[in-house]
């Protein structure tokens, strides 16, 4: 079985802002360089998608989108109480990032599929009975077809396939869709005419190996033929994540480094998006023409997924390669890595190029506000999905800010639509809230979530 969670970032604003429910509604970066983490289906049918530059979204999406910088902590809270309840259904699950999981439930071994789908809308219903979210579930004889399964399921339902019609459902699917195929690989299949997993499973071991590579191309070729025997297993955390490229040619220009640096911080920033967790401190690695290898590091106040933060971070390590020598590889990797989160209310703050740090050392905090301003001071700079509280009004979120006022929108997930007002900036009876609050739910929820916070 393959449980993925439907646009979980957006759909948790939306759980929790009600007003939301219905809109157009994209999670990410608020920046120049951000991106879209999540984006809700009102918001992918104009084409917007997770990895989108945020600028080109809200293009396709216009006006009546709504755009929310990411809460990590309330993705976190939800997260474990969705797979809480999984895991009473099926003890062993093995987590691929917030928001999906496989598993494997013992009662279904040898059942049909008419019992594997009663059973997944069981546990769907539960989810969405105990905490108000949508899930997606496919099954098959193995993760990649329950994987493709859960994909063609969304939104919000299910498909299992069953073994004697896994090579007709796998054989007509572009070879694209089999896991290990990247976009090198299915260009090098395509213009060989191997457009479907079927043409690809019909192909001789032999031909698969001299296109593929002996070490990959035999594992591809049985998942192609539907043979898949990976068992569920709980997934060790990993410790850091990060993406390197080598190039063909030496990068010997500072400019042509900072490109390749900042593709590769948004290629790891993509993985660690998936894995659900923030990052506090960012490496860069740098390999030159000789085999020696430069690392430098930079450790941030808090973790975040901020892509603007971090990549700001990973170019504040670059080393001239006029003086240092010519490049031949460059990573960056994201390490430090923890659930809580604190994403900047303004990254064009955390772009600023201050000082670069000794050899291996940590950035200090100083950096992120230069010229005297303090987080105090962007406390009242409220921007749009902050979470605030009115001494009076209690518990809202921000809508939007300007000309010294604020507009606010006080609701939760249980208020249903909520009422707005609108304050001055300084308005002392207004200040920052736990954004755990949004979630409305009982006491021992919230503690519970704050303390493995």
């Amino acid at each position: 079985m393959h449980l993925d969670m439907d646009a979980f970032f957006a759909s948790v604003e939306q759980l929790t802002r009600p007003t939301l429910r219905g809109r157009p509604v994209m999670v990410g970066g608020l920046g120049g360089r951000g991106v879209v983490a999540g984006a809700s289906y009102e918001a992918r049918v104009f084409g917007a998608r997770s990895a989108m530059p945020m600028h080109q979204a809200r293009r396709l999406v216009g006006a009546g989108g709504v755009v929310l910088p990411p809460r990590g902590s309330v993705y976190g809270a939800v997260s474990r109480r969705v797979f809480g309840l999984i895991r009473e259904m099926i003890p062993v699950i093995e987590m691929l990032s917030f928001d999906e999981a496989f598993g494997e439930p013992v009662e279904l071994a040898g059942a049909t599929a008419d019992a594997a789908e009663e059973f997944a809308q069981r546990l769907r219903k539960r989810i969405s009975d105990e905490v108000g979210l949508a899930a997606s579930v496919g099954f098959g004889t193995g993760k990649q077809i329950a994987k493709i399964a859960s994909g063609m399921a969304k939104p919000d339902g299910v498909v299992v396939v069953k073994p004697d019609e896994q090579q007709e459902f796998l054989a007509r699917l572009p070879v694209r869709k089999l896991w290990g195929i990247g976009p090198v690989a299915g260009e090098r299949l395509q213009r060989l005419g191997i457009d479907t997993i079927g043409d690809l499973a019909n192909m001789s071991p032999l031909e698969v190996s001299s296109v593929l590579g002996g070490t990959v191309g035999p594992g591809l070729h049985l998942l192609a033929q539907g043979v898949d025997d990976r068992p569920v297993a709980e997934r060790a955390s990993a410790k850091q994540i990060s993406a390197e490229s080598t190039f063909a040619e030496d990068i010997t220009d500072l400019v042509a480094l900072r490109g390749a640096v900042e593709r590769s911080a948004a290629s790891a920033h993509r993985r660690l998006l998936a894995d659900g967790r923030g990052s506090r401190t960012v490496v860069v690695k740098l390999k030159k023409s000789d085999m020696s290898v430069l690392t430098r590091s930079s450790t941030l106040p808090a973790a975040t997924t901020e892509l603007p933060v971090l990549a700001a971070a990973a170019q504040r390590l670059v080393l001239d390669p006029q003086e240092i020598g010519p490049i031949r590889l460059v990573g960056v990797g994201y390490s430090g890595l923890s659930a809580v989160q604190q994403f900047s209310m303004f990254p064009e703050l955390d772009e600023f190029s201050g000082p670069e740090p000794a050899e291996g050392g940590e950035t200090s905090a100083e950096e992120f506000y230069p010229g005297g301003r303090t987080p105090e001071a962007d406390r009242l700079r409220w921007t749009t999905g902050d979470d605030v509280r009115h001494r009076e009004h209690g518990y809202g979120w921000v809508q939007g800010s300007g000309h010294g006022r604020v507009s606010i929108r006080f609701e939760t997930r249980g208020s249903g639509p909520g009422f707005a007002r609108t304050f001055s900036l300084d308005d002392p009876d207004l200040d920052s809230a736990d954004p755990l609050l949004s979630l409305d739910w009982p006491e021992e929820y919230l503690r519970q979530a704050a303390d493995e916070d």
